[in-house]
């Protein structure tokens, strides 16, 4: 009898143990999901912006055409990929991904640089106000990466750990691809973008 107690015993921990480790890897994954939608809905704000601020930018520097189009280009290429739920599941579309939204965040810098040669559009108010939404937007895309980093970071070693792993292949969870950072602590610390001094727009990583 005491033998079928232990071994009863036994049981319902590995299966209270079970349940537990799943639901964890539930959400971390969910923590992991929340952040994406977040990093997507900055780079969507920015992406907004893009068409007045080449707009403006045209009304006073119109023969700087090969700036204007690389950045409508880039926005292009970076709205034109389908960031899906599943994107982030799938290593080679989400660097696919991060790849286009760097070559936007190059394009407006340059195009940024550009402006600061042209007094009346510095003066422009539209424009001064753009400026600030940009500056606003891409401090924000550098939190939301960052907390992102952080969470997929925690799912990342959950997922591996034994013996979370078995219940996590289990489940279909896998590891999930995370941005490069050459720097974490330039990545942690929002970027200042200057636009009055003549000083270089900063940008994400």
């Amino acid at each position: 009898m005491n033998k079928f107690l232990i071994a009863g015993a036994v049981l319902l921990a590995m299966v209270i143990y079970a349940v537990s480790g799943y639901n964890g890897l539930q959400g971390a994954d969910e923590q992991v999901k929340a952040g994406w939608s977040e990093v997507l809905n900055q780079y969507q704000r920015r992406a907004d912006l893009v068409p007045n601020l080449v707009n403006t930018v045209k009304g006073a520097a119109a023969h700087e055409q090969d700036t204007l189009l690389a950045v409508t280009n880039a926005r292009a290429r970076a709205t034109g990929i389908s960031a899906t739920p599943e994107l982030i599941n799938d290593p080679q579309a989400f660097n696919k991904f991060v790849a286009a939204q760097g070559e936007l965040s190059s394009a407006l810098s340059r195009l940024l640089v550009v402006a600061e040669s042209y007094p009346d559009l510095k003066a422009n108010t539209s424009f001064r106000d753009l400026q600030a939404q940009l500056e606003g937007t891409e401090n924000r895309i550098t939190v939301a990466r960052n907390r992102y980093i952080q969470t997929v970071q925690a799912y990342n070693i959950k997922v591996r750990s034994f013996p979370a792993n078995l219940i996590a292949s289990f489940s279909g969870l896998a590891v999930r691809p995370n941005f490069a950072v050459a720097d974490e602590k330039a990545v942690s610390t929002p970027p200042t973008v200057d636009f009055g001094t003549g000083n270089k727009a900063g940008t994400t990583k």
